[in-house]
């Protein structure tokens, strides 16, 4: 099979990230709907250059494990346009399930935590980036390579993905039309996803097409003011604490919990806020609160 060169998108991407940055901060301020910060973006924009660096090493051991995969694949894709169309949606498909994994899982949630941590809602947001998820997360896009995607048809659809997702970092655009809402992954969908609002938490996962979440019934409107960050939040500009702290306490948990050891090991599967002795606090608890607020207010 005839394989081309393709670029990596996201280093070519990489000056219209910061142009992109350095204009939505004019434009904040110029129409004044937020102090737009400067320490915290720069937090984002470091989190997201350590992304790039350290990425390169993740994509080594990917690129390794999905050429080893995909001598055992069962069919051959082509590069043709139709190969790409239907990668397109499948590899959409699976960003889902990861996505929407990465908030029910902790162990997944400990590489995703980092792009949630910030209390602020713009372009720099999305360059705020994991550190440590590239050397696993690769795991859920093996399928693709089973059933016959070459990997840099993968990865490359991956790196599309990515670069749709930044747009929809921001507060400036408030609602597109409404038949661009009901197939695409917009800012208003995006900034519900970001969200600790009861009713908005884990809601939202798509990356490209928002039809995954109302398939799989976890899409929310953007109703309401969304208020950013974490349910708790870390409250630090420090990147090496913000890449590495949910790793500490979740290791920390597991080692140190004064319970079984099928409990203790539960702290990797369970959701972030599970605790073995049923004192912690779960997003759907809080939105079932919320949901029953709603319902005695009605």
């Amino acid at each position: 099979m005839n394989i081309p060169e393709i670029p990596n998108l996201i280093h070519y991407a990489i000056p219209f990230f910061i142009i992109t940055v350095v204009v939505e901060a004019i434009l904040t301020v110029k129409v004044r709907l937020d102090e737009y910060q400067l320490k915290d973006a720069s937090v984002s924009i470091a989190m997201g250059l350590g992304n790039v660096f350290v990425g390169l090493l993740a994509k080594v051991v990917m690129l390794t494990v999905f050429y080893f995969v995909y001598k055992y694949r069962v069919y051959t894709f082509s590069f043709s346009w139709y190969s790409w169309l239907i990668l397109l949606f499948l590899e959409d498909l699976i960003y889902y399930w990861n996505h929407r994994i990465a908030h029910e899982c902790r162990l997944f949630w400990a590489s995703h935590v980092v792009h949630h941590s910030s209390e602020k809602y713009n372009l720099s947001t999305a360059l705020r980036q994991t550190w440590t998820g590239g050397f696993y997360t690769f795991i859920f896009w093996i399928p693709l390579i089973l059933i016959g995607f070459h990997p840099i048809m993968v990865l490359t659809q991956m790196s599309v993905s990515l670069l749709y997702q930044y747009w929809i970092h921001t507060e400036l655009i408030t609602k597109l039309p409404k038949w661009f809402e009901a197939i695409f992954n917009t800012p208003s969908h995006h900034r519900v996803h970001h969200a600790t609002n009861p009713q908005y938490l884990d809601r939202n996962h798509a990356g490209i097409f928002i039809i995954w979440d109302k398939l799989f019934g976890t899409f929310e409107p953007e109703v309401e003011q969304p208020v950013y960050g974490l349910v708790k939040n870390i409250n630090t500009y420090n990147p090496i604490k913000i890449a590495f702290l949910e790793w500490y306490t979740m290791l920390l948990d597991v080692f140190t919990s004064k319970t079984s050891l099928f409990k203790r090991l539960s702290y990797f599967t369970k959701p972030p806020g599970w605790r073995h002795d049923g004192s912690g606090i779960l997003s759907n608890d809080l939105r079932k609160d919320w949901e029953n607020n709603e319902k005695r207010a009605q």
